[in-house]
């Protein structure tokens, strides 16, 4: 299956347009990221509801720090009841730079999602909810089921979603980066006593496909580097890059030196935190991470040079081949 994420920072009708125009491609589902800077993601899901027909709707992701449990579930499932049942949920541990900004302590994330997961999905079930904080909350209306999905990078939050999530949303493009995961997924499930296969892989990648591998190799460069600057020491080393090349970055980013970090994306950094060339190119990458255990590949920023053109061509030679 294929999905797509979309950055609500243009309007939320030409969001709704791209968002038709995923469905219409073969996409099955659409992740609609959330951050206090942009569209606000509720909203967007409710635009979206009303201007699709088939495609799932989810965040992608939410978290449990500016967003109470209980406030997060009357969301999804007021979405849900929107789109007649296609509503799905990602959530996270989110991202600390973002907290700092908005003067919200980042603690005890993974503890943070195990009980907000487990809150949600009383607060759906119409149950008192007792738990993380709650004496005695409950929902006043009932949703069919929502698929909840965590996104998680580290071992500890692997084996978190895979102990209690229908799925994970994973911040990688690599299949080194799911041989390292997808195995502790596996374990969290079955530490769980539940089969790993019911618990959904998704590569959430770092996008981008035209007709000229060097332009959309070119139009990934800016989402490149700021992976490679928020990159943990242990993931570059993992693709053999080097923490001085990862500063200079960094370092240009800090400045809003945008043309700076470009320039320092190298081939190896494009090939380890992208999909990006023609069609072809794209295609087989993804056969790669398929083979891995991923089950879903999300379509991440920027999708193309053209972001419009990029849809139709991954619907017409990515998707259907």
């Amino acid at each position: 299956m294929f999905g797509i994420e979309f950055v609500p920072d243009e309007s939320v009708l030409k969001i709704g347009y791209m968002a038709k125009l995923a469905e219409d491609a073969g996409f099955g589902n659409i992740w609609i990221t959330d951050h206090y800077n942009n569209r606000d993601v509720w909203t967007t899901l409710a635009v979206l509801s009303l201007l699709t027909n088939k495609i799932s709707l989810g965040t992608g992701v939410t978290n449990p720090y500016t967003r109470n449990a209980a406030i997060t579930a009357s969301s999804i499932a007021s979405i849900n009841e929107l789109s007649g049942g296609r509503a799905i949920l990602g959530i996270g541990p989110g991202d600390k730079a973002t907290f700092d900004k908005m003067g919200i302590d980042w603690d005890k994330p993974l503890s943070r999602v195990r009980e907000t997961v487990l809150a949600i999905r009383a607060f759906l079930a119409k149950e008192q909810v007792s738990q993380a904080g709650f004496k005695g909350a409950q929902m006043s209306f009932t949703t069919s089921k929502i698929p909840i999905y965590i996104g998680a990078q580290g071992p500890k939050m692997l084996e978190l979603a895979g102990a209690i999530s229908d799925g994970v949303l994973i911040n990688a493009s690599h299949p080194d980066d799911f041989k390292f995961a997808v195995p502790m997924i596996r374990a969290g499930a079955e530490k769980a006593g539940r089969k790993p296969e019911d618990v959904q892989v998704c590569a959430y990648a770092s996008f981008s496909a035209d007709k000229d591998p060097a332009k959309a190799v070119n139009a990934s460069k800016i989402v490149v580097a700021f992976i490679v600057a928020g990159s943990p020491e242990n993931v570059l080393e993992r693709h053999g890059i080097g923490m001085d090349e990862a500063k200079a970055i960094s370092d240009a980013i800090s400045r809003f030196d945008f043309k700076g970090a470009m320039d320092g994306v190298t081939p190896r950094m494009t090939e380890a935190f992208s999909i990006s060339g023609a069609p072809a190119d794209c295609r087989a990458r993804i056969d790669e991470l398929l083979s891995t255990g991923v089950t879903q590949i999300v379509v991440g920023s920027p999708i193309g040079p053209n972001k419009e053109s990029a849809i139709k061509l991954i619907g017409k030679k990515v998707i259907g081949k």
